[in-house]
C-alpha cells in the first residue's frame, strides 16, 4: 500500500521518512494542501528509473532514425502493407519447411 503523508509531516519527521523509503524500499507520497505534489524514493530507484529512461529514449531515436531511413529508401514509392509482408514471410517459410521433408 502506497504511504502518503502531508508536507508538515514530512518535515517535521524527514529523517524518519527517509528511513522509511530506504529501509522498506517503498516510495512515499508528499501532499500539500490535499494534493500530491512529490514523491520521495531511493537513489536506487531513481537511478533506475533514470537508466530505463534512457533506454527508452534511445529506443525512440532508433525508430525515429529507422523511418526516416526507409522514407527516404521509399522515395515516392507506398510502403508495403503488413499484410502482405507478413503473407509473403510466409510463403517463404512453408517453402523452406517443404524443401526439409
Amino acid at each position: 500500500m502506497q504511504r502518503t503523508v502531508s508536507a508538515t509531516e514530512a518535515r517535521v519527521h524527514f529523517g524518519a521518512l527517509m528511513r522509511h523509503v530506504v529501509e522498506q524500499q517503498e516510495p512515499v507520497v508528499v501532499e500539500h494542501g490535499g494534493k500530491p505534489h512529490v514523491v520521495v524514493i531511493s537513489v536506487e530507484k531513481y537511478e533506475r528509473l533514470l537508466a530505463a529512461q534512457k533506454e527508452g529514449a534511445d529506443w525512440r531515436e532508433l525508430v525515429r532514425q529507422a523511418r526516416e531511413q526507409i522514407q527516404a529508401d521509399l522515395g515516392e514509392r507506398d510502403l508495403t502493407p503488413p499484410e502482405e509482408v507478413l503473407r509473403e514471410m510466409r510463403e517463404e517459410r512453408d517453402a523452406r519447411l517443404a524443401a526439409m521433408r
